[in-house]
């Protein structure tokens, strides 16, 4: 039914359209013969030649109306001067063609009786003068409006394109914020928590402090590409004092950063990412723990960012693709470039994993 009604009003506005331009053209003989013989056509010869003008108008109009329509776009297509000379043929044969349809309907009630081909030469002479006036306006209004429904086209292109790349963002980093905090994770922290509320409600508390100060440092990651080193190493607390609540004594870590250090920029997430592979990998699956410890120093121009444990240990071709430490080198080399880096290595029986990255925490 819509499709209906839309076909309906385009058809009106088609024929309303055929109407207006045959009404004016049936006034231009007029007018013309005006303009060239400088003399005021009576009204009552007006009022007799109007009817045949107006019948040779829509029937040159409506034929032109549904050329042009048709083969405006593709005429605009040509280069010049082909296009011009195709409009010029086209716009031609349907002045010849529309006169002939109109002549033939007045021979067939009476308005044309004789001399039917002299009469019809000569109208043609001043039909195609004004064929080429309207049709020439009627084409470059096509033209026009080919364009600019193509322009409209192309911007709601765009449009849905930039929709599909912000939905694609918006998922992007919802997959990062389940990557960085892992419902395992979550699920253990409220089991620790649900233990704690009767044995030490201030612990309790305290634990579900930390957890809303890491997941509101996730949430606010996700608009900064960097943060300072103490602010990140505040996030490392509160998640190693969560995992030591489910541990105990399993779990020990140490924090040696040099003051001066903690204005340093680094990338959100990144030594919390590091620390969670040491709890994961060294502490988790050990009967007796593990040592955590996390250190910082800055030479030539390089902050090192080290997280060591003594746990079984990895290479840097163990990181499997999705992988945290695989996320983090690949986020370090998109913001640094060769500037930043991810190593490992293995050394005195534990495992160390740095972030290098340039001493300001500039980008390249």
């Amino acid at each position: 039914m819509p499709h209906k009604q839309v076909d309906r009003s385009r058809t009106w506005r088609l024929a309303l359209r055929v109407l207006a331009l045959s009404v004016a053209a049936s006034f231009m003989p007029f007018i013309l013969h005006m303009a060239v013989r400088g003399r005021v056509i009576p009204l009552h010869v007006v009022a007799t030649s109007f009817g045949p003008n107006l019948l040779i108008s829509l029937s040159i109009a409506g034929l032109a109306n549904f050329a042009l329509e048709r083969w405006a776009r593709y005429i605009a297509t040509r280069r010049f001067p082909l296009n011009l000379i195709m409009l010029l043929g086209v716009l031609i044969a349907i002045a010849a063609v529309g006169l002939l349809l109109a002549f033939v309907i007045m021979a067939a009630i009476g308005l044309v009786s004789s001399n039917f081909w002299p009469q019809y030469f000569d109208a043609l002479r001043i039909a195609c003068v004004i064929t080429l006036i309207i049709g020439g306006a009627m084409y470059i209004y096509e033209t026009y409006k080919h364009r600019l429904e193509a322009s409209g086209r192309e911007l709601e292109a765009r449009r849905q394109e930039a929709e599909r790349e912000r939905q694609t963002a918006v998922e992007a980093r919802l997959a990062s914020l389940e990557s960085r905090i892992h419902p395992h994770f979550l699920f253990n922290t409220l089991n620790s928590i649900t233990a704690l509320i009767r044995e030490d409600p201030p612990r309790a508390e305290q634990l579900v402090e930390r957890l809303a100060a890491l997941l509101r440092f996730s949430l606010d990651s996700n608009q900064k590409s960097l943060t300072t080193l103490g602010r990140e190493l505040k996030i490392v607390v509160d998640y190693l004092e969560i995992e030591k609540a489910r541990f105990g004594d399993r779990l020990v870590y140490t924090i040696d950063v040099p003051e001066h250090l903690r204005e340093a920029e680094v990338p959100p997430m990144s030594v919390q990412t590091l620390v969670e592979n040491s709890v994961k990998y060294a502490v988790s699956p050990r009967r007796e723990g593990g040592r955590i410890e996390v250190s910082a120093r800055s030479s030539g121009g390089e902050l090192e960012i080290l997280v060591a444990d003594d746990g079984p240990g990895f290479t840097e071709t163990g990181f499997a693709e999705g992988h945290g430490l695989d996320t983090l080198q690949s986020r370090i080399a998109a913001q640094f470039g060769d500037r930043g880096r991810l190593t490992v290595a293995r050394r005195d029986g534990r495992t160390q994993v740095s972030v290098h990255l340039p001493a300001a925490g500039a980008r390249s």
